[in-house]
């Protein structure tokens, strides 16, 4: 019901801000703001999308919750398709959005409105595989590494070969 709603009101709220705006500054400065307006937008998610994406990196390499910078990269990406819409309610929704600290107000009153009834990192138990079990995954394999040769007078390459063997 509430998606019908959105897509029933919002372009009625466009059409009418559309005319209003129009009626007071005329036609082509209406469409120039329009056009002005995903111009920056698409400017400001780009480097807003960035720094989400280098947040999401670091929580990753740091072995942090990825939830928050998740859900702020997600916003961004909306908010880069409403500001890209014709529009000035569009307009106005999207560029809140890009604003951190209404994305912080969003993403807490969406976290107040979700249950995790669980969270789990790595594998779990079900997907382990033992030497008694094969789930028809395990390719069981004879290897023989094969060296490159070398100059025997050549020094040791470091953590790549074994220093006693020079």
């Amino acid at each position: 019901m509430y998606l019908f709603l959105a897509f029933l009101l919002v372009p009625l709220i466009e059409i009418a801000l559309f005319i209003q705006v129009g009626g007071l500054i005329g036609l082509w400065p209406t469409l120039g703001i329009v056009v002005l307006t995903a111009v920056l937008g698409t400017w400001l998610v780009r480097t807003q999308g960035r720094m989400a994406i280098g947040k999401l990196q670091r929580s990753f390499s740091e072995l942090n919750d990825p939830t928050e910078p998740l859900a702020h990269g997600a916003m961004i990406l909306i908010s880069g398709a409403l500001l890209l819409t014709p529009g000035f309610f569009t307009d106005a929704v999207g560029f809140a959005l890009l604003v951190p600290a209404v994305r912080q107000a969003v993403f807490r009153y969406l976290q107040s409105r979700v249950v995790v009834h669980q969270f789990q990192m790595g594998t779990s138990p079900r997907h382990t595989r033992n030497a008694h079990h094969s789930d028809g995954d395990v390719i069981d394999a004879d290897y023989e590494e094969i060296r490159p040769p070398r100059d025997p007078n050549a020094p040791p390459l470091g953590w790549v070969d074994d220093p006693k063997r020079h």
